[in-house]
């Protein structure tokens, strides 16, 4: 079984294709106009972490990626990520991060801590409820910690298909079709930490049907390179990027543009086994 070594995330990239996407497909702009705001704060945060640990281990004891959070050098810096929110998204997230800004200190450690500990593990209800905004607040600004994280560790031995990240136990956010021989292999990516693993082709990420006549798979003639892999059997989805339509394609940006697919997948009763940063 493959596992692609985690190296740096290339945050540059993201915010490139994220402004040539923006300028193809009109209905994805505000999206990707503001993912491009907030990929350029998590490059910065990616970039500091390393400065602000100093001599003190990456890997957290354990080898696990949920392990204790180092919060003290985190606060500051959720600070200004929520003055940046507040600032620059839409109406009702940055109202949410005006009130979380004002619940001061403590309580962002406790909201900092619990999703961290727990977030994107479980397959959202059919009926999502919650705090998706908060929760957005604490995905967005700890996704650049789990890659740092991520990147430090070395790739885990796996005799078996998994279904969730090896490193944090996440759920996939994204199947990627990457080119081998004269076909594609298949690898899930994680919602978190962005780690890589393989998975077999003909197998639903979400409870692992393999009868090929219960998993369609539905392109688009807007978006050829992306496929959603719905499973009749429970209902849910996975979007994947083939990179061997599209090799220019960043799958992270590609998927928050694809816009018209979840609306289809929507409307045909398929819930996303977990859905992307910005709920697109």
């Amino acid at each position: 079984m493959t596992i692609l070594a985690a190296g740096k995330v290339n945050y540059r990239a993201r915010i490139e294709r994220a402004r040539l996407l923006a300028s193809r497909h009109a209905f994805a702009r505000e999206v990707l106009l503001f993912y491009e705001v907030l990929a350029a704060f998590q490059k910065d945060l990616l970039e500091r972490l390393p400065k602000e640990l100093g001599r003190q281990p990456v890997v957290p004891p354990g080898g696990l990626i949920r392990a204790q959070l180092n919060l003290p050098i985190l606060l500051k810096p959720f600070e200004a990520f929520l003055a940046l929110v507040e600032s620059r998204a839409p109406g009702p997230l940055a109202a949410e991060a005006r009130l979380v800004k004002r619940e001061g200190e403590t309580a962002w450690s406790t909201t900092l801590e619990e999703f961290w500990m727990t977030g994107l593990q479980e397959s959202p209800p059919r009926n999502e409820t919650g705090e998706p905004l908060k929760e957005f607040l604490a995905r967005a600004f700890l996704q650049p910690c789990a890659e740092f994280v991520a990147s430090a560790m070395l790739p885990p031995a796996l005799p078996v298909t998994v279904y969730r990240c090896p490193r944090c136990n996440s759920l996939p956010l994204l199947g990627i079709l990457r080119q081998e021989g004269d076909g594609g292999k298949r690898f899930l990516h994680c919602s978190f930490c962005s780690q890589e693993w393989e998975f077999r082709r003909i197998l639903c990420a979400h409870c692992g049907e393999d009868r090929e006549q219960k998993l369609a798979v539905y392109v688009a003639e807007q978006f050829p390179h992306i496929r959603v892999e719905a499973c009749e059997t429970c209902k849910y989805f996975l979007r994947t990027i083939d990179l061997t339509k599209d090799g220019n394609a960043i799958p992270i940006v590609d998927d928050l543009a694809a816009i018209p697919l979840s609306l289809w997948a929507q409307q045909n009763g398929y819930t996303r086994i977990q859905g992307n940063l910005l709920g697109t």
